[in-house]
């Protein structure tokens, strides 16, 4: 396994070509889109075609050093779901996002809370990175609460992409948080 970083009960590792089949059973579930696609699974043609080849096209991209990575339990090694530390497209390699998309079964354990501080643990120690940010929507509570936990900032709202205006809650808008390297190491 092509260890990326490794919490105290989780494993991430950088996903492989023979790596489709998970992400096609992730996004199956209604409950894990409901937020990203209104529930609708995302078609097993495009994560093949296009997800996953643009998720191994960013490790050469950046190294290795940022992008998508799939995440396991240290304990019996199930596949949970993904975390992600990448720049915007074009954007600056300092300013990244921070964002996961994890199985039911791994809700509520705090997986997205420790999987996420040791990723901006490494962005800021490691990565040479100064500024990290989520986004959600409104009304996702789940992951605005995994943000504040981080110590990330409210920063902005911003608006509904055309692409999820028919999900549950869009007409709330989303929401922006973010945590600089000055303000991470205050905060430890």
């Amino acid at each position: 396994m092509d260890t990326y970083l490794e919490t105290e009960r989780l494993i991430l590792r950088r996903f492989t070509a023979d790596d489709a089949d998970l992400l096609i059973e992730l996004d199956s579930d209604p409950a894990v889109m409901r937020f990203l696609s209104g529930g609708s699974p995302t078609p097993p043609e495009i994560v093949r075609e296009r997800h996953l080849p643009n998720i191994l096209a960013g490790y050469e991209k950046w190294g290795g050093d940022l992008g998508l990575f799939a995440a396991h339990e240290k304990d019996g090694g199930a596949f949970i779901g993904w975390f992600i530390l990448r720049p915007e497209p074009g954007g600056p390699l300092d300013e990244v996002e921070l964002g996961y998309r994890l199985r039911r079964a791994a809700w509520g354990r705090g997986y997205a809370t420790e999987g996420s501080r040791a990723l901006l643990a490494k962005a800021f120690t490691e990565l040479g990175v100064r500024m990290v940010w989520a986004e959600t929507m409104s009304v996702n509570r789940g992951s605005r609460n995994v943000m504040q936990k981080l110590d990330m900032a409210f920063a902005d709202t911003i608006p509904t992409p055309p692409d999820m205006e028919t999900v549950e809650g869009s007409e709330q808008g989303g929401v922006r948080y973010e945590i600089t390297k000055e303000q991470w190491e205050r905060q430890r």
